[in-house]
């Protein structure tokens, strides 16, 4: 039996649990006040802070030196395949010197597993990290030089689904075409060929719009508007992701209010709520072509999947392409712990960063 720490960071909290080979046995969040957090100027200087809260919040729960690993969630690093990868220095170094995507709270994951898990000698690992690329060569290009398309996803919660689904139909995921919808405070929409993610909408710039991002807009008009003069550069970043689709159209991000709106008649609700729903199908749709029409499931997961509504308006124009599997919510600690226990047994060989 393994004992596996799990660490999973966010911008005002980090959820830790413990599992014992794949059953949960202990789980805490650690939330942060904003008072806290504006003595920081960014995320990694929280890393001491955070670091001994953990360590605080598993006293009574497990002593570090019982701890078989530690697994961190990865973040915005260099485009990397999927898999389990060892935290080591150089992966250390290169989030504190900012080579990475972007600054982003997951990347403090991979530090946090590291010092934990240095400690007491013991490895620590991340998985299927936001910048998993297995993109085609043919994906990458946008239609302008200047900008190529890039690969970042919800990869952690894809890549567990799609090897779930796999399992259900007791077939091996490099046998098989699937299509893998997360449905969260952002959406991305992927393509799975035999195991790889071949395709993706960057949630951040294209794609469906979700519960608070504006998704792919209409460019000639973004450009405009960009340059109108109304809006900062800071105002207009926020109004694509954070303040974009169902929070610029109903001043809500959630999928619960919207669908209370509509049962009580709010006409524009229902509007907005069913263009999501289009938009989702949409991409779909055209990530099937990508797979050439051979699809044989689409998987729909994230937290907005527990929408029985959402779903049913998806799958009136999805379903013909191939069944529906749906998996409501995210299984990011889990499928973290899953991935370190796979290395851990054998089963799956550690990749090198």
């Amino acid at each position: 039996m393994y004992n596996i720490l799990v660490v999973n960071p966010g911008s005002t909290s980090t959820k830790i649990a413990v599992f014992k080979d794949n059953r949960p046995i202990f789980d805490e969040t650690i939330t942060y006040s904003k008072a806290t957090l504006e003595k920081y100027d960014n995320i990694l200087e929280q890393r001491n802070m955070r670091e001994e809260d953990i360590k605080n919040a598993l006293k009574g729960a497990i002593a570090l030196k019982d701890l078989d690993a530690v697994v961190g969630r990865g973040g915005l690093l260099r485009p990397l395949e999927s898999g389990t990868y060892r935290v080591t220095e150089k992966m250390v170094n290169d989030i504190i010197n900012g080579r990475v995507q972007a600054d982003h709270a997951s990347n403090i994951g991979a530090v946090l597993a590291y010092d934990i898990a240095k400690e007491v000698n013991i490895p620590a690992f991340i998985a299927d990290p936001v910048s998993v690329d297995e993109f085609d060569d043919i994906a990458r290009i946008s239609g302008i030089p200047d900008i190529e398309r890039k690969s970042l996803l919800h990869a952690l919660n894809v890549r567990a689904v799609a090897l779930q689904a796999a399992n259900d139909m007791g077939k091996n995921l490099n046998e098989l075409n699937l299509i893998v919808a997360h449905l969260g405070g952002g959406i991305t929409i992927c393509p799975i060929r035999h195991g790889r993610i071949v395709d993706v909408n960057n949630a951040i710039e294209e794609g469906p719009f979700a519960p608070e991002r504006a998704g792919g807009l209409p460019s000639f008009s973004l450009v405009k508007l960009c340059y109108s003069g109304k809006y900062t550069e800071k105002e207009m970043k926020r109004k694509l992701v954070g303040g974009g689709g169902l929070v610029a159209y109903l001043e809500t991000n959630s999928v619960e209010e919207v669908e209370k709106r509509i049962d009580q008649g709010d006409r524009k609700a229902k509007l907005v709520f069913e263009a999501m729903a289009y938009q989702i199908a949409k991409e779909i749709g055209a990530m099937a072509t990508v797979l050439k029409g051979a699809v044989d499931k689409i998987i729909i997961t994230g937290g907005c999947a527990h929408s029985v509504r959402l779903i049913n308006l998806i799958k009136e124009r999805v379903s013909f392409i191939a069944p529906v599997f749906v998996y409501p919510g995210a299984f990011e600690m889990q499928a973290l712990a899953n991935a370190a226990l796979r290395v851990l047994r054998g089963e799956e060989k550690e990749k090198t960063y």
